[in-house]
């Protein structure tokens, strides 16, 4: 069976060109999503042009709002294979983010982002390292992007191992990079694993510390901030109410 379309003789040549403007016109609409990204319309990943309009404080707004979207179980309308597509050739992310390897907290889920719109470097307990550095440098210095997020959340069982003093092979390093928020943080109550208050109170000022630490082993990205060309911001996830919280 033949599956082209025929549009109806009666019309003659005008017809066929004005069902072929129609036609044209739907598939343009089908293609075409509204994007992540403030005053742009865009039908497949982020382009260069799109990141470079905006301001560091407008991609931290939109991923914001991406939140309060994932919130209420709303997201963008979009086409994962159209980013893939569109994202293979070249990629412009707006942002580079540090977060844990918390199968609960997947960062683009929860700020409902695409193929293509971020960095993502994931580690356990959201610690920096010489090679995450190098990571971000690449992100912010080589490819454009213009905010670095280090994002912690609640209940995260990498800062209970370091409250726990936890030690398994490679993890035991891992966990003492975490230690000195431990030690950080003022906290009046019972100092332990199983308080979540304390737990939480120490995950916060874990982001508080890694970004300390980001400034000050990486000149790089510490000259890109003082510039005004990146900014560098923390946040938290709650695990109970889906709520991401920025500071910094």
């Amino acid at each position: 069976m033949c599956n082209t379309y025929e549009y109806p003789q009666q019309y003659g040549g005008a017809g066929r060109r004005r069902f072929l403007r129609l036609t044209g016109a739907a598939t343009l609409a089908g293609l075409a999503r509204v994007t992540l990204w403030p005053g742009t319309a865009q039908a497949d990943a982020l382009t260069k042009a799109q990141r470079d309009s905006m301001t560091p404080q407008q991609i931290i707004d939109e991923m914001k709002h991406g939140n309060a979207r994932f919130q209420k179980g709303e997201r963008k309308p979009r086409n994962y294979l159209r980013e893939q597509r569109a994202s293979a050739a070249g990629q412009y992310p707006a942002a580079v983010l540090l977060s844990c390897i918390d199968s609960r907290a997947p960062a683009e889920v929860i700020m409902d982002l695409g193929i293509g719109d971020i960095f993502n470097c994931r580690v356990a307990g959201n610690i920096e390292n010489p090679d995450i550095l190098g990571s971000m440098e690449f992100a912010c210095k080589l490819s454009g992007a213009k905010v670095v997020v280090v994002m912690g959340h609640t209940a995260c069982g990498a800062i209970k191992g370091a409250i726990a003093n936890a030690e398994l092979g490679n993890l035991t390093g891992l966990l003492d990079k975490i230690k000195p928020a431990v030690q950080a943080t003022e906290y009046t109550g019972e100092r332990t694993a199983t308080n979540y208050a304390f737990v939480n109170a120490v995950a916060h000022k874990n982001v508080e510390l890694t970004i300390g630490n980001i400034r000050r082993d990486s000149p790089v990205l510490a000259e890109l901030e003082q510039q005004g060309t990146i900014k560098i911001v923390g946040a938290m996830y709650d695990l109970n109410t889906g709520a991401l919280a920025f500071f910094g």
